[in-house]
């Protein structure tokens, strides 16, 4: 069993930054692959970023790529999302997602466990 729970989000003007965490509780993070999704007032959820369970793999959605980076740190059980050049279609809630499988692998209903979300908004 995995618990996630996000945090950093918040209200940051246009080309500012933001760095998301996702503290993982129990001892088999490290054996997950680990994703974040995003979901926009009005849209359906949608893939950003992943990564691999080793940190050494990560893909990422064309529109955040060159902004946003993925990171983890397996010994802190935490996954990181460094947000930056924001812009106001960025607004949503952030969600991290554990995936016992590959980093590649975008199907939503294949997540094992989710987070609750946390809420980034972007003014203009």
């Amino acid at each position: 069993q995995v618990q996630l729970v996000e945090s950093g989000g918040g209200l940051v003007q246009a080309g500012g930054s933001l760095r998301l965490s996702c503290a993982a509780s129990g001892r088999t993070f490290s054996t997950y692959a680990m994703y974040w999704f995003r979901q926009a007032p009005g849209k359906e959820r949608e893939f950003v970023v992943s990564i691999s369970w080793s940190g050494g793999r990560t893909s990422y959605a064309d529109s955040v790529k060159g902004r946003f980076t993925i990171s983890r740190d397996n010994a802190k059980n935490t996954l990181y999302l460094q947000m930056n050049s924001l812009k106001p279609e960025d607004t949503a809630v952030y969600y991290c997602a554990a995936k016992w499988g590959p980093y590649r692998d975008y199907d939503q209903n294949g997540m094992d466990y989710w987070g609750k979300g946390t809420l980034v908004t972007v003014s203009s």
